[in-house]
């Protein structure tokens, strides 16, 4: 990481911690670059770019596919490219850093017109990314370490979801409690997460840790439930422990369903990221999940795949771009069942975007219907 991005990223936790107001330690230097950076996405061009009237060729290379969030993630990815009229090949690695790469070269070798990733690392994918670049190769990355000229790299603006989640945390157990973290090393945005928990116990030193682990499998909502319950053999009294901060919705999964089994309505979940499986967990009556802090996988997909379509049309676009994510509380939920079309009746601001959409693009669209 360069020394700038140390200062603003020590500058920022320190804020955080500092502060005493709520509301002055938001992230506001992220929100500010944020708005900064779409504005240097805006076109003013409405005719489509010749590079981009041909049907493009997308290859998606993708560190694991596990749980709905990456499947609504895919489908907001499919969904935009085949409205401009292309197709997208998808390649999903299963949590293999080696096969990632290597699927990243069978990309480039097809000659594919842009290339979308989705998490992984930068030690694993450097050459590869330097490789397309060279091959006049546009590329994006979603959650990921990548820091390369003329790549553009989006997230969720991991620090502001984490501190959401986390501060409504301690506002429901009022600033004291013993809490369990469910945590994952080996992917970028946990690390960015991790710098955010350590940040909060400066602020609230009442709360105290008590465990903290996680594994990313196949199954690993299933893996989770069962580490939760053999936690909560640990601490079978009501007080023992207070609420569980789950930093990926595979995990808040796990902890809802175990402690639903174990009839433990004492203990909360405080979760990251959500899909229309994790809203019906939430909606569930006496669900233990209490709230999440997300942004909408789908849209995210959307706007990663038009940034790569900016690219190919030889538009400008930002290095670094963060989504603005949403707290969602279960008591803002209605008793009926709600999706994530819906929740912008719910959810002040949530919603589709218009960031990384130019002009052009809509007309680009109704030529293909």
């Amino acid at each position: 990481m360069k020394k700038w991005a140390k200062a603003i990223l020590l500058t920022s936790v320190l804020t955080l911690v500092a502060c005493t107001n709520e509301q002055d330690a938001a992230p506001t230097q992220k929100q500010t670059s944020t708005k900064q950076e779409q504005k240097a996405t805006v076109s003013t061009n409405t005719e489509i770019p010749d590079k981009v009237q041909k049907p493009l060729k997308i290859a998606l290379i993708m560190q694991m596919s596990i749980g709905t969030f990456s499947s609504q993630y895919i489908e907001g990815v499919k969904k935009q490219v085949e409205a401009f009229g292309g197709t997208v090949q998808v390649y999903n690695s299963d949590n293999d850093l080696a096969k990632m790469a290597t699927n990243l070269d069978t990309a480039i070798n097809a000659k594919v017109d842009g290339i979308l990733i989705d998490h992984g690392r930068s030690e694993a994918l450097k050459n590869g990314v330097e490789k397309a670049l060279a091959a006049n190769i546009p590329v994006v990355a979603f959650d990921n370490d990548l820091r390369l000229p003329g790549v553009t790299v989006i997230d969720q603006d991991d620090y502001s979801l984490a501190w959401k989640s986390l501060k409504t945390l301690a506002e429901d157990l009022n600033g004291t409690g013993e809490i369990a973290v469910l945590w994952v090393g080996g992917f970028a945005p946990m690390e960015r997460r991790s710098t955010m928990i350590d940040a909060f116990y400066k602020r609230y030193p009442n709360i105290k840790e008590v465990a903290r682990f996680g594994t990313a499998s196949n199954n690993t909502a299933l893996d989770t439930q069962t580490q939760v319950e053999a936690l909560l053999k640990k601490y079978p009294k009501k007080g023992d422990l207070d609420a569980i901060f789950a930093t990926w919705d595979e995990f808040a999964k796990g902890a809802t369903k175990a402690l639903e089994q174990a009839g433990r309505t004492d203990i909360k979940v405080y979760g990251i990221d959500l899909s229309n499986e994790d809203l019906q967990l939430i909606q569930k009556e006496n669900s233990p999940w209490a709230a999440t802090a997300a942004t909408n996988p789908a849209e995210v997909g959307r706007i990663q795949t038009r940034f790569l379509y900016q690219k190919v049309a030889g538009e400008k676009t930002p290095d670094v771009y963060s989504l603005e994510p949403y707290l969602v509380k279960k008591d803002q939920l209605p008793s009926e069942v709600v999706t994530m079309d819906g929740l912008e009746k719910y959810i002040p601001g949530w919603g589709t975007s218009q960031a990384a959409y130019s002009p052009w693009m809509s007309k680009l669209e109704k030529e293909q219907k």
